[in-house]
């Protein structure tokens, strides 16, 4: 605590000394406040077992002394950015609106070159200063989640490349600016995913409006280039009338550029199929960067205690049955999935229903066998006595709001599913298959949200482990050999393998029901990201609602849906390794 307390307020003295006296930043009474509490601090005897709460109220103490004016700034900054943003990308996707696909990419270039130039001086000027980045947030950007920015970023540049390629044949009749935002999109991506790969964990001390400001605009910037991506895939539905046309394929395919518009090179049909097979990894990427940004935000002026991150590794022979498990139901996702999509290509009645078949019966085993894994780690949560987390983590309340919102979208479609299908009487067996699957999808949604929301609040348990030692150091074992090292005032505990090896039962359940739900939610993203669309090949829906109420229904629910599902898997993870 003395060394937070110095590391905070020794500089700031020094620049309070050349202030005038009424100077309002420094002399308000939340600092007044702030310095008070850490003044008693110093002078108070920190036992073990108060040492975590006392630095909670602490920490909640200094906070706020930071929030001010550029919260509310950076907020309407972004409101406007993203109505703006929304009303656009709205506009240019109906031919009746005089808004193009051109004025909407003008609109997002600019917004991706003031980004980048507020990430190249935040990374030039910012954060080379002194006491600029006084603390890092441990729990923010861990290495798994930049890892998978960084594989989804590569293959976003290589959906760019593919867009540059394809757009070149149409620049004789088609618009510049449909190559210069990719050539464009494609420098943001390198800029963005190096500055979040490095500046991810900073707490800005420095500058610190006006990097809340540059922190939401990069965030108004990539949702709304997720909004457009997930508007030019999603569009194209509308535009097919007939019930008995194959939608899932060329919805996207269709309509790159004017049909009068033909492509100066041969290639172009193969550039468009890697676009629309990339597509989906350039939305996530878009996502997961809003994530990251959204808790730079939330970490700007923010003062945490400084104590090194737990380091928490990664052993997949923890678990067996689990990942073997998930593997199998990746496989036969895979197999089901591809003899799907061809029963879909032929056109005819029998095969489309044979492809709708497959499908229903293997989504309803996945998610049954992931409702059942889910109620085992929910039972083993009654049993297990970990304390509950009461630290304060912008990274966790992010991940447990993204996780009940993104979800709405998948609920919103099953119980539109279950009234169409209860309403018409659900005659056949694909409208019982249908409604299986929709009532078994909120089983398990309601199900796998409680199972993560519990698992990210609960105390990891080598935290655990070591607060006993803390308290109660001859709870060990008579076997198990532990050596204390102290070393500027701090203890640290080193266990033998002995026990740090041998997993519980409890432990191993958890990990086994977390690694089968991952590679399961893996699989259910792949489907309707690479094209699975049963919501349109099976009819009852769009006779029930009409077509264009239930393609916004599908439109609007189904890439939250998809979002879902990708968040769940790194949510998962995180539960995985604090169990």
């Amino acid at each position: 605590m003395k060394t937070v307390a110095q590391k905070i307020f020794q500089p700031r003295n020094k620049r309070l000394s050349r202030k005038m006296p009424n100077d309002a930043m420094e002399a308000h009474p939340s600092n007044i406040e702030t310095a008070a509490q850490m003044d008693n601090i110093q002078h108070l005897p920190t036992p073990p077992c108060v040492v975590r709460d006392s630095s909670h109220h602490v920490e909640a103490v200094m906070e706020r002394a930071h929030h001010g004016g550029g919260w509310l700034l950076s907020g309407i900054i972004c409101i406007n950015i993203l109505i703006l943003g929304c009303a656009l990308v709205s506009g240019s996707a109906f031919n009746s609106v005089a808004i193009t696909a051109v004025h909407r990419q003008i609109f997002l270039i600019i917004l991706l070159l003031l980004t980048m130039l507020w990430m190249l001086f935040y990374a030039a000027v910012t954060a080379r200063q002194d006491q600029a980045v006084l603390f890092k947030d441990s729990h923010a950007g861990p290495v798994w989640l930049r890892a998978g920015l960084l594989l989804f970023g590569l293959l976003s540049l290589i959906m760019d490349i593919s867009k540059i390629a394809t757009y070149v044949g149409y620049l004789h009749c088609d618009s510049a600016v449909k190559v210069a935002f990719p050539v464009l999109q494609a420098v943001f991506l390198l800029v963005q995913t190096y500055f979040l790969w490095i500046h991810a964990k900073d707490c800005v001390q420095l500058h610190t409006n006006f990097t809340r400001c540059g922190l939401t605009l990069m965030l108004s910037t990539n949702l709304v280039v997720w909004m457009a991506a997930v508007t030019e895939e999603s569009i194209h539905q509308t535009d097919i009338p007939e019930l008995n046309v194959n939608i899932s394929h060329r919805m996207y395919r269709a309509q790159y550029v004017s049909k009068k518009c033909q492509c100066s090179h041969s290639a172009c049909d193969t550039f468009k199929e890697a676009v629309y097979y990339l597509y989906p990894f350039n939305i996530e990427y878009s996502l997961f960067a809003s994530a990251m940004a959204y808790v730079m935000w939330k970490n700007v002026g923010r003062l945490v205690e400084d104590h090194s991150h737990h380091s928490v590794k990664f052993r997949p022979k923890d678990v067996c049955l689990g990942p073997l498990t998930g593997v199998l139901l990746v496989v036969a996702g895979l197999i089901t999935f591809i003899l799907y999509e061809v029963y879909i290509l032929k056109e005819d009645e029998e095969h489309r229903n044979e492809g709708l078949l497959i499908h229903f019966i293997m989504n309803i085993v996945i998610v049954s066998m992931m409702s059942l894994s889910t109620a085992i780690g929910c039972v083993v949560y009654r049993l297990d006595h970990r304390e509950h987390v009461s630290e304060k983590n912008p990274t966790r309340s992010l991940d447990v709001g993204l996780l009940v919102g993104a979800s709405m979208g998948q609920f919103i479609i099953s119980y539109f599913t279950i009234v169409a299908v209860v309403a018409t009487g659900a005659r056949g067996h694909l409208n019982a298959l249908n409604l299986s699957w929709a009532v078994l999808t909120v089983l398990q949604l309601g199900l796998q949200n409680y199972f993560i929301i519990e698992g990210l609040h609960r105390e990891p348990y080598h935290v655990m482990r070591e607060a006993a030692l803390h308290t109660n150091a001859h709870v060990l074992p008579e076997h198990t050999e532990m050596s204390v090292v102290t070393e500027t005032n701090k203890s640290t505990y080193f266990l033998t393998p002995s026990l740090d090896d041998k997993l519980s039962w409890k432990r191993r359940v958890l990990k086994e029901v977390c690694a089968f739900l991952l590679l399961a939610n893996v699989i259910l993203w792949i489907m309707p990201a690479f094209g699975a669309r049963p919501q349109f090949d099976h009819p009852i829906e769009i006779n029930f609602y009409k077509f264009s109420m239930w393609t916004a229904i599908v439109n609007i629910g189904l890439p939250f849906g998809i979002f879902y599902r990708m968040h769940s898997v790194a949510s998962l993870f995180e539960v995985y390794l604090i169990s």
